[in-house]
């Protein structure tokens, strides 16, 4: 899976949204923090969910049952609004 290239994504500060485009079907925005900055980063290229909470499970000192609920929750917002091309 990866972000539709129908969506942009731009951060500012500690703030990242992802934003449609015109042939997106799909209007408005998806407004979030580091953890969707990252997940979306790691998104660029074609990955699974699970590559997404190893990655993240070792960069940062969370749990992995935490990082996890996050990840899946993120990917299920994304995947609701036509922003994920699996």
């Amino acid at each position: 899976m990866k972000l539709n290239k129908n969506f942009l994504v731009h951060k500012t500060g500690n703030h990242t949204v992802v934003v449609p485009t015109g042939n997106a079907g799909f209007s408005g925005v998806i407004q979030g923090n580091e953890t969707l900055a990252v997940i979306l980063d790691l998104m660029k290229k074609d990955t699974t969910e699970q590559k997404i909470i190893d990655t993240m499970v070792q960069q940062y000192d969370a749990p992995r049952e935490e990082i996890e609920k996050d990840v899946i929750s993120v990917i299920g917002r994304l995947r609701k609004i036509g922003a994920i091309d699996e």
